[in-house]
C-alpha cells in the first residue's frame, strides 16, 4: 500500500497509547470516543475488546494502588481489626495470609485486569464463564462497603471543622456531654486512682456528642442532622474527583496518596515517646499463641488483607484494566505490597502506642482501655493529637489527612461499581443515560441513601454489623472462587502464558504454587475453620450483644454477594449451548477472550472481522479528518477502508469532493 508507513508515521503518538485492535487499524485518537459501547454491537460482542481509555502516566496508576492500599483499610481499619483481635496473635495469621494468598491474588488480578482491559465481571466472565458471578459478587461487596466508608469520610469532616475550635473539645471532661466517668489524669493530681469505669474526654466526645450513641441496635433513635451535612459533603467530594473516571481521580490522587505518609511518620515519632507507649508495642507485637484457635482472628486477617490491598473487591482488576498492554507488572505488586505492608507496621505502632500511654494513664490494661468498636480511630488519635505541641495545628493536618484517606479508599471502591456497570450493559447506558457523568451521579446518589441508617444514633452497631458480614465474612469465599476459577479452569499455563505475552516474563514457582495449591487451601481452610469456630460479632469488648434478628440481618447482607456465584453460574449454564449436561459444563468453562487467527495472540493488528470493517467505515465517516496530503494522491475509491485505515478524499477537495 503506497504511503502507508508515512499515515504510521504521523499517527503513531495513538498507536503508542493503544495497545489493541480497535486502534492500531482505525487510527481513532484518544478521546474522540471513550464509550466502551461506542461500536453499538451487542453486549456479547462488546465485552471482548479491552477498554480505550489509558492512564495518562505510570505514575498515575501506581498512585491509584497506593493510594488504595494507603487509605481507611490502614489508617482506620488495620489498628481496629488488630485490637479488635487481640493484637500481636493478629499479626502471625496477617504475614501468613499476606504471602501465600494476597500477594499472589494481587499479582493475579492485576495480569487478569490488564490483559482483559475489563473490570471484575468483564474480566471473569472472559477467563471462566461459568464463575462470571464471582466478578458480580465482588462488585456488590464494594457498593455496600460504599455505603459505609463514607461515613467515615463524613465522621473526618465533622472532626476537621471541629479541630479549627479555639479550645478543641475532646482534651477535658468540662463539656455538657461528660459523664462522671470521664478522667484526666493531668487535672486530678498524680496521686488519684481512676475510677474502674472511667472513660478518655475523647471516648466521651465521640460516642456522647458525635454520635449521640443508643443503647443498641434495637434503639434507632433520630438522624444526626450534623453527620447528615458532612455526608453529603463526602459524596460531593466523591463525585466531582471520579465523574470524569481516571481523568479526574488520577489528578486528585497527586496529592491525597502522598501527604497522608509524611504525616504518619511524624505522628509515629511522636508517639513512641510517650510514657507508657512500651506497654501498647509491647501488645502489639507480643502474639498470645492461644488465641490462634479463634476463628475469627483469621477471618480478621484475612478480611484485613484483602481490604489493605483492594483484592477480590475488583477495585485492582479495574485499575489494571485502564494499563498500557506492556506494563510491568510485577513491578507494580511488589512495590505496592511493600508500601501497603510498611504501612500498616507504621499505623500500628502510633495507634498501640498510644493506647499504651491511654492504659497508663487509665490506670487499666491495653486490652480494656478503650472499645473495639469501629470508631477506635477516632478515640485513639485525637487523644494523641492533644499531647503535641500546637495541637490544634497537628489536630487539623491529621484529620485533614484522614480525609484525604478515606476519599483514596472510596475513588477505588465507586470506580470499580461504575467500571462494572458499563461494561456489563454498554448498550443499554449509552441508550438511557449517555454521559459518564450521569452512572457516576447515579451510583453516588443510590450510596448516599443506603448509607443513611449509619448516622443515626444507633448507627454505629448497623455500621460494624455491615462492615462484619459485607466485608469480612464473604470476603474469603470470594477469593477462593476467584482463585478457582482463573488457576483451575481457565489455567495457571494460560495465565503465565498471558503475563510472557506483557511482559516477556512468565510468573515465578513461588506465584504459580501459591495460585494452585498453597492459596486455594489455606482459604478453603480458613472458611471451614470459620464455620467450625464462628462467634457472633459483639460491640465494646462484647458489653453489648446484637439481638438474634440484627445476625439475620448481616447474613442477609453476606447473602447479597454469595448468591451472585451459584445464580450466575445458573444462567450461563441454562443459556449455554450442548445436548447433555457435561458439555454445557464444558461450554461454560470455555474461555471467551478473543484470539487472533493468525498469531493467537489477544492484543494484535493481524485478524479483523469483515463485520467490524463494516461497522467501522459507518461510524467513521462521520468522524475521520484526514491529515496527511500524501495520501490524497492514492488515487482510491471515496469512502473509508477499514482494513488501510485510510481517508477519504471528499473532504480534502480531492476528486471525490469535487
Amino acid at each position: 500500500m503506497p504511503n502507508r508507513q508515512d499515515y504510521d508515521a504521523q499517527s503513531s503518538k495513538h498507536s503508542e497509547q493503544s495497545f489493541f485492535r480497535f486502534n492500531r487499524v482505525a487510527k481513532v485518537p484518544l478521546g474522540v470516543d471513550d464509550d466502551d459501547s461506542y461500536m453499538d454491537m451487542s453486549d456479547e460482542t462488546a465485552h471482548l475488546k479491552p477498554r480505550q481509555q489509558h492512564w495518562a502516566n505510570k505514575m498515575q496508576f501506581v498512585l491509584a494502588c497506593i493510594g488504595y492500599s494507603v487509605g481507611l483499610g490502614n489508617v482506620w481499619r488495620f489498628p481496629y481489626m488488630c485490637y479488635k483481635s487481640g493484637g500481636g496473635v493478629f499479626l502471625v495469621p496477617y504475614c501468613i495470609i499476606l504471602f501465600i494468598c494476597s500477594i499472589p491474588l494481587l499479582f493475579m488480578e492485576l495480569s487478569v485486569g490488564q490483559y482483559t482491559g475489563r473490570g471484575p465481571i468483564g474480566a471473569l466472565g472472559q477467563l471462566c464463564p461459568l464463575f462470571k458471578g464471582a466478578g458480580l459478587a465482588s462488585v456488590v461487596v464494594s457498593f455496600l462497603m460504599s455505603t459505609y466508608y463514607s461515613v467515615i469520610i463524613g465522621y473526618s469532616i465533622y472532626y476537621f471543622f471541629t479541630s479549627f475550635k479555639t479550645e478543641m473539645p475532646w482534651i477535658d471532661c468540662n463539656n455538657r456531654w461528660n459523664t462522671p466517668d470521664c478522667w484526666v489524669p493531668q487535672r486530678k493530681g498524680i496521686n488519684a486512682s481512676a475510677p474502674d469505669t472511667s472513660r478518655t474526654p475523647s471516648e466521651e466526645f465521640f460516642e456522647n456528642k458525635v454520635l449521640q450513641i443508643s443503647g443498641g441496635l434495637e434503639y434507632p433513635g433520630m438522624m444526626r442532622w450534623e453527620l447528615f451535612a458532612c455526608l453529603i459533603c463526602a459524596w460531593l467530594m466523591v463525585y466531582f474527583a471520579t465523574w470524569k473516571s481516571i481523568k479526574s481521580s488520577a489528578k486528585v490522587r497527586y496529592f491525597t496518596a502522598t501527604f497522608p505518609f509524611v504525616l504518619i511518620i511524624i505522628l509515629m515519632v511522636r508517639a513512641v515517646t510517650l510514657d507508657g507507649a512500651a506497654e501498647g508495642l509491647r501488645f502489639f507485637f507480643r502474639p498470645k499463641w492461644s488465641e490462634l484457635k479463634n476463628a475469627n482472628v483469621w477471618i480478621n486477617a484475612a478480611s484485613q488483607n484483602f481490604n489493605s490491598l483492594g483484592i477480590t473487591f475488583g477495585s485492582m482488576i479495574s485499575f489494571a484494566s485502564y494499563n498500557k498492554y506492556n506494563n510491568n507488572i510485577l513491578r507494580d505488586t511488589v512495590a505496592v505490597s511493600a508500601v501497603n505492608m510498611i504501612t500498616s507496621l507504621l499505623v500500628g505502632i502510633f495507634a498501640f502506642s498510644t493506647l499504651g500511654n491511654l492504659a497508663l494513664e487509665q490506670n487499666t490494661n491495653v486490652r480494656d482501655v478503650i472499645g473495639d468498636g469501629p470508631g477506635m480511630i477516632f478515640v485513639v488519635y485525637p487523644q494523641a493529637m492533644a499531647k503535641m505541641p500546637y495541637a490544634q495545628l497537628w489536630a487539623v493536618m491529621f484529620f485533614f489527612m484522614l480525609l484525604c484517606l478515606g476519599l483514596n479508599s472510596q475513588f477505588a471502591i465507586v470506580e470499580v461499581v461504575v467500571t462494572s456497570i458499563q461494561d456489563g450493559f454498554p448498550r443499554w447506558i449509552k441508550r438511557h443515560l449517555g454521559y459518564h457523568e450521569i452512572v457516576v451521579l447515579f451510583v453516588c446518589v443510590i450510596s448516599c441513601l443506603f448509607g443513611m441508617p449509619n448516622i443515626i444514633q444507633g448507627g454505629i452497631y448497623y455500621f460494624q454489623l455491615m462492615d462484619h458480614y459485607a466485608a469480612s465474612v464473604t470476603i474469603m469465599f470470594l477469593a477462593f472462587c476467584q482463585m478457582i476459577a482463573i488457576a483451575w479452569f481457565y489455567g495457571t499455563g494460560r495465565l503465565s502464558k498471558n503475563v510472557k505475552q506483557m511482559t516477556g516474563k512468565a510468573p515465578s514457582f513461588y506465584l504459580r504454587s501459591c495460585w494452585l495449591v498453597l492459596g486455594p487451601c489455606l482459604l478453603f481452610a480458613i472458611w471451614v475453620l470459620s464455620l467450625i469456630n464462628y462467634h457472633e460479632p459483639t460491640y465494646h469488648n462484647g458489653r453489648y450483644t446484637y439481638p438474634d434478628w440484627a445476625y439475620g440481618i448481616g447474613w442477609m447482607f453476606a447473602s447479597f454477594s454469595l448468591i451472585c456465584i451459584p445464580g450466575y453460574a445458573v444462567i450461563n449454564f441454562l443459556r449455554s449451548t450442548g445436548d447433555t449436561f457435561w458439555e454445557r459444563i464444558r461450554n461454560t468453562l470455555r474461555p471467551n477472550i478473543y484470539e487472533c487467527k493468525i498469531c493467537g495472540e489477544h492484543h494484535c493488528e493481524h485478524d479483523f472481522p469483515e463485520q467490524e470493517q463494516f461497522m467501522l467505515a459507518q461510524e467513521m465517516a462521520t468522524v475521520y479528518k484526514p491529515t496527511n496530503p500524501h495520501l490524497l494522491h492514492l488515487g482510491q475509491k471515496c469512502g473509508y477502508n477499514a482494513m488501510q485505515a485510510s481517508p477519504s478524499h471528499a473532504e480534502a477537495g480531492g476528486p471525490c469532493g469535487q
